[in-house]
C-alpha cells in the first residue's frame, strides 16, 4: 500500500473518531448544569418567591421559581436562562424585572437544578410550551413577555413563533447553535452531528410581536455582528439595542443595559406617523423641474 494511502486512511479514521466523539459528547460540551437536591431551599434577599414543579407527558419534572413584584403586577416575564448552572444562581437577575412591576418565571431545563428527564432539543421545546400554556391559563398573552438569554434565546424565539406574547427580548442571541459551534470546529460536519441546531434565524421569521435584541459590542463568545444579522431577518418587528463595551456575561454591569431594559418594559409600542418626513426623499437626486 502506498505511503500516502496509509496516511489518508489514518487521517480518515481520526476524523471519523472525532466526529463520533463530538456526537456523543456534545451534551457535556454544550450544557454545564448544576444539580440540586430535592430538599434544596431557594432563598433571595428582598425577593418573594414560590416554587413550582410541572410533570411532563414522559414523566419528567420541570422545576421553576416565580418571583413577585412588590406592587400590582403588570404581567409575567418568562426568563429562559443560559447553558450553565441552575436557577439558584440565575434568580438574582429577576430583580431587573420585578422592580418594573413584572412577575418573573424561571425554569431549569432537564438535568439542571431539580429538573429531571432525558434532554433533547424537542423535549425542551415541549417542556417550555407546557410552561407557557400554564402561564397563559392564568395571564392573557398580551401581558406575557419572553426573555431569552444566550442559549435561552433560541428557545424563547421558538416559543414566540408558536404563540402570541406581548414581546420577545433576546439577550446575546445566536444565529443558530450550529453557527456558534462551527467557530470552534470549522472542519467538522456539524450540520449532521449536532443534536441541538437551534436555528433562531428560522424561527424569528414567524414572530409577529415586537422583538428587542440586546447585545454587547465586546461579546467574544457570540459576536455582536450576529445580532446585526438577526435584526435583518424580521426587520418590521425588530429593534436592536447596543451595549457599548458589553461582553457576553456582564451586560447587567452596564448602566446602559438597565436604561434599555427600562425603556423596553415601560414604553408602549407606538406606530410612527411618517407623513411629512423625509422617508421618500432621495438625497442628492437631480431636480426634475423643467426650465421655463
Amino acid at each position: 500500500m502506498p505511503y500516502w494511502v496509509s496516511v489518508l486512511l489514518i487521517v480518515l479514521v481520526i476524523y471519523i473518531a472525532i466526529s463520533i466523539a463530538l456526537y456523543y459528547l456534545q451534551d457535556y460540551l454544550l450544557f454545564r448544569p448544576e444539580k440540586l437536591p430535592d430538599n434544596f431551599l431557594f432563598s433571595y434577599e428582598n425577593q418573594q418567591i414560590k416554587e413550582y414543579n410541572l410533570k411532563t407527558k414522559d414523566g419528567a419534572k420541570i422545576n421553576g421559581l416565580r418571583f413577585f413584584p412588590k406592587g400590582e403586577s403588570k404581567g409575567v416575564v418568562i426568563y429562559l436562562k443560559g447553558n450553565s448552572k441552575s436557577i439558584k444562581g440565575w434568580g438574582k437577575f429577576a430583580v431587573d424585572f420585578t422592580r418594573h412591576g413584572y412577575n418573573v418565571l424561571m425554569v431549569d431545563y432537564r438535568g439542571f437544578g431539580k429538573s429531571t428527564g432525558k434532554r433533547s432539543q424537542n423535549a425542551i421545546k415541549q417542556d417550555l410550551q407546557l410552561v407557557y400554556d400554564k402561564v397563559k391559563a392564568q395571564t392573557s398573552e398580551e401581558h406575557i413577555i419572553l426573555y431569552g438569554r444566550s442559549l435561552g434565546s433560541g428557545f424563547a424565539t421558538k416559543l414566540a413563533s408558536m404563540n402570541n406574547p406581548k414581546m420577545l427580548i433576546l439577550d446575546a442571541p445566536y444565529y443558530s447553535l450550529t453557527k456558534v459551534t462551527k467557530r470552534y470546529a470549522p472542519f467538522m460536519p456539524l450540520s449532521l452531528l449536532i443534536k441541538y441546531p437551534l436555528p433562531t434565524y428560522k424561527w424569528l421569521r414567524y414572530v409577529t410581536c415586537p422583538i428587542h435584541i440586546i447585545h454587547g459590542t465586546n461579546d467574544k463568545l457570540i459576536p455582536f455582528k450576529t445580532s446585526i444579522k438577526l435584526s435583518q431577518v424580521n426587520p418590521e418587528f425588530t429593534k436592536l439595542h447596543t451595549v457599548i463595551g458589553g461582553g457576553h456575561k456582564n451586560l447587567n454591569n452596564f448602566e446602559s443595559y438597565h436604561a434599555m431594559l427600562e425603556d423596553i418594559l415601560t414604553s408602549e409600542q407606538k406606530e410612527i406617523n411618517l407623513e411629512g418626513t423625509s422617508i421618500n426623499v432621495n438625497h442628492g437626486s437631480k431636480s426634475t423641474k423643467k426650465k421655463a
